[in-house]
């Protein structure tokens, strides 16, 4: 049967109107002055445009923002669909990452910082608002359209956080629209496994890092001001620009940006482009285990070697890469006694339903297949679903967040800052890599046998 892809984009700015706290980093105050550059919330709507009521639609929606709570996601998927008829499980909503952004989501981890307030209700329930109107918009913008696929280089804007030499991802998936019949672009997705942290505390300008700045560098040399870009983050919970810059300024942001930009921009130039492809898409929801806390007078005594280590670090003037790590640990320890103060009185119980069950989500588009996993995931756990799967690219934050992250069993062994920031076990990684394989066999032999019978 002839298919026709149908495609539309749109991009709503989700820029606060007034005075937030940028979130992402501990003790510092920081609230708001002004804005760099806006943060938006981009949608991008897929259709087969059969001759049949049965064809499947597919939507990604980004937003600039640091965390997508389960719960935002699950009544912003809701209202689309009973708006415009995209079954919730079809649209997949994740956020940037951007720590110059205002707090979405309240961290039990957090709750001894002082400085760190609640979320704003009023600009979340802004933000719900503008993230309907995002997807509505891309989904009236539908026309016919062909996509061209390809792959981008990331060297150069990053690397692993703990050791510039470690397990990365540098293969950056692109998706690029056009118009069915003219070289008008309607819209560009990637997804880019790097923390947008280049900014830090003392900056309190609203900006969505790097992305931000790729995002303007692709619009300038090719796409058109105001065409959407959608950047999704990948897996990135041990990546970090942190060895590669020189600073952290919006001229480094700048640069990291036209950096991916340029890559971005010569991938394209090789993509191809077709109009007759499948899409299909697969829901799962599975259950993480917990992990164990220690005593509460344990972390005290971690607590204190942490600092005893960042003070003797600051006192050898250590290079300050040495010293950011070392400053990072000592959060996390001081994470780590705030959950483990709140496991000893039966606490977590709030946080663990805000999170569960995890969703894996599956999109597939023509012969390329993207990933929505929850949270902050370790890198190494991309890199095994694309070890064995094909064309296969996981984004992450996508559709809720997990209170933290989830770390490989070498970062659990050495209590790193990552590890002490988690809510679920490092089993939890093996358990979506293992459950995202399977259904992506299990659906590749359906698919496949539904194609073959036609």
């Amino acid at each position: 049967m002839a298919k026709l892809l149908m495609a539309g984009a749109s991009a709503i700015d989700i820029t606060p109107r007034e005075s937030q706290f940028l979130y992402g980093y501990p003790h510092v105050a920081r609230y708001s002055t002004g804005v760099h550059d806006p943060l938006l919330a981009s949608a991008l709507t897929l259709s087969e445009n059969r001759e049949s009521a049965q064809h499947t639609q597919l939507m990604f929606l980004v937003v600039d923002i640091i965390f997508v709570s389960k719960g935002l996601s699950h009544s912003v998927r809701r209202q689309i669909s009973e708006r415009i008829g995209i079954p919730p499980e079809n649209i997949m909503i994740s956020a940037s990452h951007t720590h110059s952004g205002p707090i979405t989501v309240d961290y039990i981890s957090n709750e001894s910082d002082a400085v760190v307030p609640a979320t704003d209700q009023a600009y979340l329930r802004y933000l719900e608002q503008r993230l309907i109107e995002a997807g509505v918009k891309a989904f009236e913008a539908a026309r016919p359209a062909r996509v061209g696929f390809a792959v981008a280089d990331s060297t150069g804007i990053g690397t692993n956080r703990h050791d510039p030499s470690g397990p990365a991802d540098h293969q950056v998936p692109v998706l690029v629209v056009k118009h069915a019949d003219t070289d008008q672009y309607i819209g560009c997705m990637l997804v880019c496994s790097m923390h947008p942290t280049v900014l830090h505390e003392d900056s309190t300008l609203i900006s969505a890092d790097f992305p931000g700045m790729a995002r303007q560098f692709l619009q300038a040399k090719l796409l058109a001001t105001g065409c959407p870009v959608l950047h999704h983050t990948g897996p990135a919970g041990n990546q970090s620009p942190r060895h590669v810059t020189n600073g952290n300024t919006f001229a480094e942001a700048e640069r990291l940006g036209h950096i991916l930009g340029r890559a971005v921009l010569g991938a394209i130039s090789k993509a191809e482009y077709r109009s007759d492809i499948s899409l299909y898409s697969h829901q799962l929801e599975i259950d993480l285990p917990r992990k164990t806390f220690p005593s509460v007078e344990a972390a005290r005594i971690n607590l204190e070697k942490s600092r005893d280590r960042l003070k003797r670090l600051q006192s050898e003037h250590a290079s300050r890469q040495e010293i950011r790590t070392a400053e990072c640990d000592w959060f996390g320890a001081e994470e780590t006694l705030t959950l483990a103060k709140a496991a000893a009185e039966g606490r977590l119980e709030a946080a663990y339903r805000s999170c569960r069950p995890a969703e894996i989500q599956i999109f597939g588009i023509g012969q390329w297949t993207f990933v929505g996993w929850q949270g902050e995931i370790f890198v190494e756990y991309a890199l095994a679903v694309k070890h064995s799967s094909k064309n296969t690219f996981v984004i992450s934050l996508a559709n809720g967040e997990l209170q933290g992250y989830i770390v490989t069993p070498e970062a659990a062994a050495k209590d790193s800052y990552e590890a002490s920031n988690s809510l679920f076990s490092h089993e939890s990684g093996k358990i979506l890599v293992d459950e995202t394989l399977k259904a992506i066999h299990e659906l590749s032999y359906r698919i496949g046998k539904k194609n073959h019978c036609r």
